[in-house]
């Protein structure tokens, strides 16, 4: 099968061997397995920082997103049978999407929304299932709940921020303030449904006073946490949440005391990872991700569409991504 690999982390995005094209044998399911032939990827910060940081000791395929179609399960398969059309982020121990055929466990596997294509569904689960559980797992608001209260989302023009940006919007009574930099990002996060925007790359309080807002219940950051953390504690009201999924060099939580806040990470492999007993709760929230989409509740948030899959084109896609200048999701499709 054909397949994109790296073998050599830390080499730039537009080195040749960063990635590159290789045939690799096609897998066999075990007994909790569906064999996936893949349609549709997207790409995420994941799959540059395990390039970049992750040494290998042979070509190693990246990617957590797809879309495809089921060719054969395990034994022990209840939920898919071959044939079904499906969208997947995958998990983080094992080989990616960026290959034409792909193990996944069906409990982290969902039935594909029906009314979009394999591009537009396959740039959806990963950040789906992160913003669900950080908003209503982490963060804890329940559905439909948060009236009265306030949520500020740094970085809701990237892949994560858009999908929880539409979940704080549609799934709950909360306001929703979304940050971004750039024209084209405000106005991106405006439509997917942000009472305020405001602009991260200023003061964060004198913003949130511009837009009329004192303080924040809840906080959401996205990238940069390093640049944000205090002005982040400044923005919460006292017993407010703070959570995030990047990854800042240091973190000096004593800052959250006199406030009482409590601080929350989020990190969507962890069911997976440790194989966890509601794992299949993963397989739950795309099914009804999925209902959402073909209801018009939500949206797809594929934005670039860089060609078929290939290493060149991959290259570029991770290039984009890293450049930060990305909203929503990057899609690659078809072999």
């Amino acid at each position: 099968m054909k397949a994109i690999v790296y073998a050599r982390h830390g080499l730039p995005s537009s080195h040749p061997e960063a990635l590159f094209d290789l045939e690799l044998p096609a897998p066999t399911p075990g007994p909790r397995d569906l064999l996936v032939r893949v349609q549709a990827v997207s790409v995420n910060p994941v799959d540059t920082k395990v390039r970049g940081s992750s040494p290998v000791q042979e070509p190693r395929v990246l990617g957590w997103d797809a879309a495809g179609v089921v060719e054969a399960v395990g034994s022990g398969v209840t939920l898919f049978r071959p044939g079904d059309a499906v969208f997947y982020a995958g998990d983080i121990r094992r080989p990616g999407s960026n290959s034409e055929l792909q193990l996944v466990d069906e409990r982290i596997v969902g039935h594909r929304p029906r009314s979009l294509s394999p591009s537009d569904a396959a740039a959806l689960p990963l950040t789906s299932i992160t913003a669900w559980e950080l908003l209503f797992d982490r963060l804890g608001v329940p559905e439909g709940g948060g009236e009265g209260q306030s949520l500020l989302i740094v970085g809701a023009a990237g892949g994560v921020g858009s999908m929880l940006t539409q979940y704080a919007r549609r799934l709950t009574k909360l306001t929703v303030i979304g940050s971004a930099s750039r024209p084209e990002t405000a106005e991106w996060v405006r439509a997917l449904g942000a009472h305020h925007v405001v602009d991260h790359g200023r003061p964060l309080a004198a913003e949130l006073r511009a837009a009329g807002l004192a303080s924040v219940d809840l906080a959401a950051s996205l990238t940069h946490t390093d640049a944000h953390f205090a002005q982040l504690v400044e923005a919460l009201r006292p017993q407010g949440r703070l959570a995030l999924i990047d990854d800042p060099q240091s973190l000096d939580a004593r800052a959250l005391k006199s406030k009482s806040l409590s601080l929350h990470w989020e990190m969507m492999f962890t069911r997976s990872l440790y194989e966890t007993p509601d794992m299949v709760r993963q397989h739950e929230v795309l099914e009804r991700v999925a209902a959402l989409v073909d209801e018009g509740v939500v949206r797809t948030t594929a934005s670039e569409h860089f060609g078929t899959v290939n290493a060149a084109n991959l290259r570029r896609a991770h290039g984009f991504v890293e450049s930060h200048r990305a909203r929503g999701k990057v899609v690659l499709e078809g072999f």
